[in-house]
């Protein structure tokens, strides 16, 4: 995962329109992208997808070299075949030989094409469980900061609106509590509520780097 796992997110509360009329609303914003990508549990996460995505690479280049194998040992047999020294019996040979391997190299094909649709649909949903599970974990974490603050109206600062314009165009500072929400998000031995935490597959299960085809 050569970029960082996006997030576009907007948290919203009810807040009564007399609230806003009264002046009496208490509003606050958090830059979710930032929090997002500065939670540890993300970085670790960018981790364990890279070394999947490398794995699932690997796998692809060991059966692409083997193609490639196959596909030299075919061409010098073809040279074999059109030599006039070559007796009878040796060409009847070494066609059936060549045939085989055609065969072979043919279900290769078909075996490699299948890998990488398979495994790169299994990293795609891997990397949406991780982005689900932490993006649960970092709401979860808001929604108490919103309670204890007693807060009516939530904005998340790196959101846009379906125009690419910011979604907050203009919040004074002391109304962000990025800074609370990544310190608590990283704070040593916090307790992540068992409703937050969502396993991944221990199999590679983010698209791969795309190797050429063979």
């Amino acid at each position: 995962m050569k970029k960082s796992l996006p997030i576009l997110f907007t948290l919203t509360l009810a807040l009564p329109v007399a609230a806003f009329a009264q002046g009496t609303a208490r509003i606050g914003t958090v830059d979710m992208q930032r929090a997002f990508k500065e939670y540890n549990k993300t970085k670790e996460a960018e981790v364990k997808i890279n070394d999947a995505k490398n794995s699932a690479k690997k796998e692809y280049d060991d059966r692409a070299e083997a193609y490639k194998k196959a596909l030299d040992e075919i061409n010098g047999l073809n040279k074999q075949l059109e030599s006039a020294a070559l007796s009878a019996d040796k060409k009847t040979q070494t066609a059936k030989e060549r045939d085989d391997k055609i065969a072979n190299i043919k279900n290769m094909e078909r075996e490699i094409t299948e890998f990488r649709q398979t495994r790169e649909q299994q990293l795609q949903q891997q990397l949406m469980r991780v982005r689900e599970g932490i993006v649960k974990e970092i709401t979860d974490v808001v929604i108490e900061k919103v309670k204890t603050k007693n807060l009516d109206f939530v904005l998340d600062k790196s959101g846009m609106s379906i125009n690419g314009v910011p979604v907050v165009m203009y919040a004074p500072d002391n109304v962000d509590f990025t800074n609370e929400i990544i310190d608590t998000l990283n704070k040593p031995g916090r307790a992540v509520p068992a409703a937050s935490t969502r396993k991944t597959s221990a199999n590679p299960s983010i698209t791969p780097a795309r190797a050429a085809k063979p």
